[in-house]
């Protein structure tokens, strides 16, 4: 009997915890993405949708601003997963590149800029929680990770290409 009642008991305080958790990403997290959001909405109308677009084209035109930049911009300004629209600039044999880019860029994101693929969030914290626990800087980390997912997505990004133009000569496509 006393197994029964341990075990009523604690799976209540389980839902109960998680309904805390609940609560503090509702008076936390979700009120500074909507105000992130809202920034990044409010500068690209101050700006001006058209010149964004121009801005695009052109940064498609050149290999290290295709697979830095335009990820880079595509993950700030549409999120996860219209990020991927971009590739609407981009040729045909440079998709998949493009793709592999935007995708490699959702997690080092998160830590500057949370809104952009909140899913990935959770990750970001648990992994933030262990470097503040082991006493360094929670904003150190989030620059770090930027910066290296700048670097990891334009060697992606140059490296798939390189495969699938390799692949459609070979398949003669």
């Amino acid at each position: 009997m006393n197994y029964i009642e341990w075990f009523g008991t604690n799976f209540i305080g389980l839902f109960e915890a998680g309904g805390k958790q609940f609560v503090s990403f509702m008076t936390g997290i979700v009120p500074l993405l909507i105000v992130l959001l809202t920034f990044t909405y409010s500068i690209i109308a101050f700006i001006g949708e058209e010149r964004v677009n121009r801005a695009i084209q052109f940064s498609a035109k050149n290999m290290i601003l295709r697979y830095s930049l335009m990820p880079i911009l595509s993950v700030l300004m549409l999120t996860n997963p219209m990020a991927y629209t971009f590739g609407r600039f981009v040729k045909e044999h440079q998709k998949p590149a493009f793709y592999d880019s935007v995708v490699s860029f959702l997690h080092p994101v998160t830590g500057l800029f949370p809104y952009a693929n909140a899913g990935e969030l959770f990750v970001y914290l648990g992994i933030a929680n262990g470097v503040v626990e082991a006493g360094y800087s929670m904003s150190s980390l989030a620059v770090r990770y930027f910066l290296a997912g700048i670097v990891i997505i334009l060697m992606r990004g140059v490296i798939t290409e390189t495969i699938t133009k390799f692949l459609m000569r070979k398949e003669k496509v």
